[in-house]
């Protein structure tokens, strides 16, 4: 575990609660984690507005109820089988909308390893094992989070969408998996170019939907 430190001053400040629209232990389905049991904090509220976006319910933080962070800590040690390498994924929404830092302090004062789903375009608040960052057209992340992806994992909704890729994959560490992922209702027009253009440029990688084609959350 890493214990990486990504706390920013310019975030907003930590807070006891946050909206929580759902939480369940599956199997991480997408990216350098895929395949790997994981239990996920889906937080409500996003201002990034995604067209394609599969959990728009997610977008109001004010529709979802707010739970305190000792009970989300409490409900993820429930789920985790004994003595095994746990992990939690905080996604959205946009989580970043909210001050993560006591959040990922209670998960990791239980040795849990955390990993986040963000935009990035908010300010990076938390501890994060893992950050998997997912840019988006439609509000553009801030550029001191490029430097803290882990996971640099770009949606390819067009062809325009590559040129978008590499744009950002010359903004992140040279260490930083790359991935592209098909917009899963262009899958079927999206994947087979995804995979002419990684076997043109293999520094990337296909990630797919995993947990849709196997039908888990």
């Amino acid at each position: 575990m890493k214990n990486v430190i990504t706390t920013n001053p310019a975030a907003k400040p930590a807070i006891i609660s946050l909206p929580l629209m759902e939480h369940f232990y599956t199997l991480q389905g997408e990216g350098y984690h895929q395949g790997r049991a994981a239990y996920f904090i889906r937080l409500g509220g996003c201002d990034v507005g995604c067209v394609w976006c599969d959990v728009k319910e997610s977008w109001d933080a004010e529709v979802h109820p707010k739970v305190s962070i000792d009970e989300m800590v409490d409900l993820a040690k429930l789920a985790f089988p004994p003595n095994n390498n746990n992990m939690v994924v905080v996604t959205g929404g946009e989580p970043l909308m909210h001050n993560l830092d006591r959040l990922t302090l209670a998960l990791k004062n239980e040795g849990i390893a955390t990993h986040i789903e963000t935009s990035g375009a908010h300010p990076m608040s938390g501890s994060w094992d893992w950050v998997c960052l997912s840019p988006k057209k439609f509000k553009a992340p801030l550029p001191e989070i490029m430097m803290q992806a882990d996971e640099l994992k770009v949606v390819i909704f067009h062809p325009s969408d590559f040129d978008w890729a590499e744009s950002h994959a010359a903004l992140v560490r040279p260490d930083c998996k790359l991935y592209l992922q098909p917009e899963w209702d262009k899958s079927a027009i999206m994947t087979p170019q995804i995979i002419s253009y990684i076997k043109a440029h293999p520094q990337w990688e296909l990630s797919l939907q995993l947990h849709k084609y196997i039908n888990v959350p």
